[in-house]
């Protein structure tokens, strides 16, 4: 026995398909003996039968004051079905063709990013990252956690960076190592304001730049990229207030 939600699955309403069935197997009928059989009311009744009508699945008989409504050929509900098909390919065209447009919009609205990396590999892809800078970096941290945990890669990031001509300021606790990096701010495009270390007592680096903020957890294996031009604008101006503060430890 058919159901309407055989109906439904063709594209008809959930009521659409239950007042088809009803005129189905009731044959010509009025809106009220339809609506009881359907078990809808009387307006609503009406208002489906004639959208039936539209659609070419059912007629109405007769001129009088009592109309009564029958279904079309069933093989109608193919030509239905068809319209439908045709009427959801021309949709799928068109959103080709809007696409373009669309995403074009949607590019231009700033939309933060935060990606999460982990291990060594993940932290080397987090400084890869600030070899795109366009400006000068800038940032804080301590040499010693950076140099045990990236070793090597240490040493060439800071060739390449130089190569590509990126800049640097930063902020560090005074420590002999970070000490000795300084010595070397010259040659490796950096400016260093050193501070007390128990005012800078930390084990991770954060570099800002562009529209980017990368923070390296060593100790943890963790690294971060947030990407969003207001939060980089803030932490820009946080920087600028804290390089000025630093200036006073520089004699």
């Amino acid at each position: 026995m058919l159901s309407p939600k055989q109906l439904v699955e063709l594209g008809f309403t959930e009521k659409e398909a239950m007042v088809y069935l009803a005129l189905l197997e009731m044959g010509p009928s009025t809106v009220s003996e339809i609506g009881r059989q359907a078990k809808i009311n009387r307006t609503t009744g009406y208002d489906i039968v004639e959208m039936l009508c539209s659609k070419g699945l059912a007629n109405a008989l007769g001129e009088g004051t009592i109309k009564k409504y029958t279904v079309e050929d069933p093989e109608k509900i193919i030509a239905f079905s068809q319209s439908k098909f045709q009427e959801a390919q021309a949709q799928f065209e068109a959103s080709k063709k809007l696409l373009p447009e669309l995403k074009s919009i949607f590019q231009k609205i700033e939309k933060p990013k935060v990606k999460f990396y982990e291990g060594i590999n993940g932290l080397k892809e987090v400084y890869e990252e600030t070899l795109t800078a366009k400006e000068p970096l800038i940032g804080y941290g301590s040499a010693e956690p950076y140099f045990e945990t990236m070793q090597n890669f240490g040493e060439n990031y800071l060739k390449r960076r130089v190569a590509k001509g990126i800049h640097g300021r930063f902020i560090a606790p005074n420590t002999s190592q970070t000490q000795e990096r300084a010595r070397n701010d010259k040659a490796e495009l950096r400016e260093t304001r050193l501070v007390p270390k128990e005012k800078l007592n930390i084990e991770i680096e954060v570099n800002i730049f562009d529209n980017k903020i990368i923070m390296a957890s060593f100790k943890e294996g963790l690294g971060i990229i947030i990407e969003s031009q207001k939060i980089a604008d803030a932490q820009k101006k946080i920087f600028e207030l804290a390089w000025e503060g630093a200036e006073k430890y520089q004699k």
